[in-house]
């Protein structure tokens, strides 16, 4: 297995999202606090409220994404990483090409999806 080659692979993607979220923090995030409630119809609030919540979700969803790579570097440190967390099991190079960041192989992931 080429660990140096997923390495590259992680360190790449942890600062795509590193970069993201701080051109995201020069933009806030718009609300409507502050504006008349009278300023637009229902849609337009709707709308606005949506991209808040899918904006918080994005950011949630890079935490995690940047979490699991952080622990996918310090199993390459340990020279544990492609070893699926709960069988074992050496993970696929494709589920790895796919997802470098993965614990667990796709057996098991399938396994969590069913309970």
């Amino acid at each position: 297995m080429d660990v140096a080659r997923y390495r590259d692979a992680l360190l790449h993607k942890r600062s795509e999202i590193l970069a993201a979220g701080a051109g995201a923090g020069a933009k806030p995030i718009q609300t409507t606090e502050g504006t008349s409630s009278r300023q637009g119809d229902l849609a337009d609030q709707a709308t606005g409220n949506n991209e808040v919540h899918i904006q918080l979700k994005l950011k949630q969803t890079d935490a995690k994404i940047l979490q699991a790579i952080e622990e996918a570097l310090g199993r390459i440190e340990q020279g544990i990483y492609g070893v699926c967390r709960d069988c074992g099991e050496p993970v696929a190079a494709a589920r790895l090409n796919a997802i470098p960041w993965t614990r667990v192989c796709i057996t098991c992931k399938e396994k969590q999806s069913a309970r």
